[in-house]
């Protein structure tokens, strides 16, 4: 199943501020929120999904490439190579991953990680 626009399920426009994108997903999260919908069995993923969609709408840099890229500039192991203009070096999957490196390249030898590399 093909993902729905972010802006789509939080119901808002693509020049919508932060603040109204903060305010849909606020509503959204009250309105699907599992606890409040034992009796519906999408409730769950639909609240994931509005989560997933405020996080990237959330961010700028995320926002700025979503629009760019759309759901692509997310996806791990792009075909074709890195699509999403520096979210991720080459040879790196996605975003999480680069994100990943650079908070251990950051954080490594505070918390523990390479020894003093």
């Amino acid at each position: 199943m093909a993902k729905r626009d972010y802006y789509d399920v939080l119901g808002v426009a693509r020049g919508a501020s932060a603040d109204d994108i903060k305010k849909a997903y606020r509503r959204k999260a009250k309105e699907l929120h599992p606890d409040r919908n034992k009796d519906n069995p999408n409730a769950e993923t639909q609240f994931k999904e509005a989560g997933e969609a405020y996080d990237v709408l959330k961010d700028a840099d995320k926002k700025a490439a979503y629009a760019r890229f759309g759901h692509a500039a997310f996806a791990g192991g792009m075909a074709g190579g890195n699509r999403a203009g520096g979210f991720g070096g080459a040879g790196q999957g996605d975003f999480a991953s680069a994100f990943s490196d650079e908070f251990e390249d950051l954080f490594g030898d505070f918390m523990g990680g390479r020894g003093g590399a």
